[in-house]
């Protein structure tokens, strides 16, 4: 007769064949868990960097914001055609302030608070940029400015940059132009806006250092259609030249309206006349007109022994071909600079912590762009001097190397 198996050895096949099915399961419950806390991980790793632009694309300052604005879409464009940075693609939100303080600043907040952007390019103006440096500095933003007014970065603000040349170099190199030529006696003309307030006050600090007499010294309204009374006073100030301080197109009516009621001395104007639109506007007067800017305007001239050459001829190739032969302007190249300067910031902090990013930013050495050679430093947040500037005139409606 057939002993009936044991109850316990029963039992302990059940046991084991439940332990294995428990195995089983975590197994396929961790494996699940893992898979998806690497998808997370490569999904935040694949998630693009977020930069903010706020530029004045339309309205009285689009001559500086849509060159920058068209710029900066070709770089991002560029840069995620090539996989991006880090691995990670760059999401660009530009918003168009018409160069409007109060715009730039919901702007400013929206894209903090709102967007999350890692860093904001622009704005276009001084009066904008002056208006959002604090907010970028509470929400610890990193700001790249493409405004030239020198009290943007000066004092030094922790989180705020800028890539135009400063204005003080500019007046200096006007100034070296003038004592050349032996002009001691000037009219200035300057825009009511912040670059022309910025700029006035810097030619006014300087002048005596240069025996420089300003013996006229008009202010315009920015958005003005004629300013014949304006340069009437300077011509009756009997002065041996003018220096035109602004950057939106009444700067160019200054011009025609000066050359219309005869008056025949040298016409200097700043950095902000860098685009050949505002020649066109000026038509014939503006001939012979001088001004200092960086060298993308002369970029065919250069020695192929200046660092920048290559750099300038290809950005102006690039952005010809990206905007249907339309020329580029020194204010696009602002943004150019900007951004290539954040993304190499980037780079070598290996890393979008903003703190290290800005840091990299503040230590960066030797950096080739379009404005200069960039030399930052904790004590200088726009990296140029004078040498970054060439004097530049208008011959046969052109920009040309002023000859000495």
């Amino acid at each position: 007769m057939r002993e009936p198996a044991s109850p316990v050895s029963i039992g302990s096949h059940d046991y084991e064949r439940k332990e294995e099915k428990m195995r089983k399961y975590i197994g396929v419950v961790l494996g699940a868990l893992i898979a998806s806390l690497i998808s997370g991980a490569f999904a935040r790793a694949a998630e693009p960097i977020r930069i903010g632009a706020i530029f004045a694309v339309t309205g009285p300052a689009s001559f500086l914001g849509a060159p920058e604005a068209k710029t900066l879409e070709m770089l991002v464009a560029e840069t995620n055609r090539k996989g991006g940075v880090l691995g990670r693609k760059i999401d660009l939100i530009i918003k168009d302030s018409g160069a409007s303080p109060e715009k730039a600043v919901s702007f400013a907040k929206q894209l903090i608070e709102e967007d999350k952007v890692f860093a904001i390019i622009g704005p276009s103006t001084s009066g904008e940029t002056m208006k959002i440096k604090g907010i970028a500095e509470q929400g610890k933003t990193i700001l790249l400015s493409c405004a030239a007014a020198e009290e943007i970065v000066n004092p030094v603000a922790k989180w705020v940059f800028k890539t135009p040349q400063k204005d003080s170099d500019a007046v200096i190199k006007i100034f070296q132009e003038m004592k050349r030529m032996k002009i001691s006696r000037i009219g200035v003309l300057s825009g009511n806006d912040g670059f022309g307030n910025a700029g006035k006050g810097q030619i006014e600090k300087l002048a005596p250092q240069y025996g420089i007499t300003i013996a006229a010294n008009e202010v315009y309204d920015a958005k003005a259609s004629d300013l014949t009374a304006e340069v009437t006073k300077i011509k009756a100030a009997d002065v041996q030249a003018i220096i035109n301080w602004s950057v939106v197109p009444a700067q160019a009516i200054v011009i025609k309206n000066a050359r219309q009621i005869g008056i025949k001395v040298p016409i200097f104007q700043s950095h902000g006349f860098g685009n050949i639109k505002y020649v066109q506007a000026a038509g014939a007067a503006a001939e012979g007109v001088m001004f200092p800017a960086g060298r993308l305007l002369v970029a065919d001239v250069l020695p192929k022994s200046n660092p920048q050459r290559e750099l300038l001829i290809r950005y102006k190739k690039n952005y010809m071909s990206f905007c249907s032969g339309e020329e580029c302007s020194t204010f696009g190249g602002h943004a150019y600079d900007a951004y290539t300067i954040l993304l190499k910031a980037i780079g070598q902090a290996k890393s979008t912590d903003k703190e290290a990013v800005r840091t990299a930013i503040e230590h960066l050495k030797g950096f080739v762009g379009t404005g200069g050679i960039f030399n930052f430093s904790p004590t200088d947040h726009n990296g140029l001097n004078v040498d970054a500037f060439e004097m530049l005139t208008v011959k046969n409606g052109k920009f040309a190397l002023l000859k000495k």
